[in-house]
């Protein structure tokens, strides 16, 4: 009753659900997912799915090969700005790639290269499409920077050597506002009009134990949520009182992949990890002495690699295990 499984042919990381916007309202919610082959070629495959029947399928109109596996895959966050009828896809992986997905084909539109210097472009590691303004995406890559695109204009608006190492991942507050990860151990905070100055609101607490996602309440934008390369714990900010965790959540057993905040509510966290267990947390206005206990659990068959809340049905969340896409019922 609460979880629908789909089988894919290959081991998969990425995944996105389409937005709450999309007009093709007769259709049903497309998720994307990306394959995870350590190989040149990958492949994606855009899946619907029907909540009232819950059931997913593959279209295989819609699969189309992808360069590398793809780093993060998101779907236009307000399509009807575009004034186009279809879907737009981004994919990070070797480049910043758009596709669009129409009714039966999917046709790359963009490749977007942040080198200035050479054809080859340092891999890009995540990126965040900024759904107030959505002509900008942010990249983040293992070359330091991050590079904020006009992708109206397919140009670099700005790039900015973000941290002293790798940078893992990106997500936007503000129309002009981001913060990044790094394998500096750092989450750094950025405001593109002020671009000489970033703000450091949290440190591993070893140092250089790197940083490898960041998660943005977009309920609440004074809190954000970050994970620890092999850690258990899921670290949640307030950036209103920087350095120190409002609350660690400290409740899997192993390395902690994935965090999402829930689309519909500030208070809630969904956590996934290598222990199998995909934790739903609801956090107290106060964190009592003993820590954090999640409010549901969820056992998936293997290690999860990734998650993603959807915003367009908030009721539920994917995960990725091995070859297999799994929705859960909230």
């Amino acid at each position: 009753e609460n979880s629908v499984t789909y089988e894919s042919p290959y081991p998969l990381y990425a995944m996105a659900f389409s937005s709450p916007q999309t007009r093709n309202r007769h259709q049903h919610h497309r998720i994307a997912v990306g394959s995870f082959i350590e190989e040149y070629t990958n492949r994606v495959d855009i899946l619907s799915f029907d909540p009232d029947t819950l059931s997913v399928k593959p279209n295989p109109t819609l699969s189309f090969d992808h360069p590398y596996p793809p780093t993060k895959l998101m779907f236009h966050p307000n399509p009807n700005s575009l004034h186009k009828s279809n879907d737009v896809l981004a994919s990070s992986g070797d480049y910043l790639r758009l596709w669009e997905v129409r009714d039966s084909s999917v046709e790359p539109i963009q490749v977007l290269n942040n080198s200035k210097t050479s054809e080859f472009c340092a891999p890009l590691t995540s990126f965040d499409w900024n759904d107030i303004e959505p002509r900008r995406i942010g990249t983040s890559s293992i070359d330091t920077t991050c590079t904020i695109w006009d992708i109206e204009k397919g140009v670099v608006e700005t790039q900015l050597i973000a941290h002293d190492k790798e940078v893992y991942d990106i997500a936007w507050g503000e129309a002009r506002v981001f913060a990044s990860v790094s394998a500096d151990g750092s989450v750094r905070i950025f405001d593109l009009r002020d671009k000489e100055h970033s703000t450091i609101i949290y440190e591993s607490p070893q140092p250089d134990t790197p940083l490898l996602r960041l998660a943005w309440n977009k309920q609440d934008l004074r809190y954000m949520a970050t994970i620890l390369m092999d850690s258990n714990k899921v670290v949640i900010l307030d950036i209103r009182s920087p350095t120190m965790p409002v609350a660690e959540l400290e409740r899997h057993r192993a390395s902690v992949n994935a965090i999402a905040w829930a689309p519909q509510s500030s208070r809630h966290i969904c956590s996934a990890g290598d222990d199998t267990q995909a934790l739903i947390w609801e956090l107290p206005t106060v964190a009592g002495p003993n820590g954090i206990d999640p409010m549901s659990m969820y056992s998936a068959g293997a290690e999860i690699n990734q998650l993603q809340w959807s915003a367009a049905q908030p009721d539920w969340i994917s995960i990725a295990f091995s070859n297999k896409m799994q929705l859960l019922k909230v």
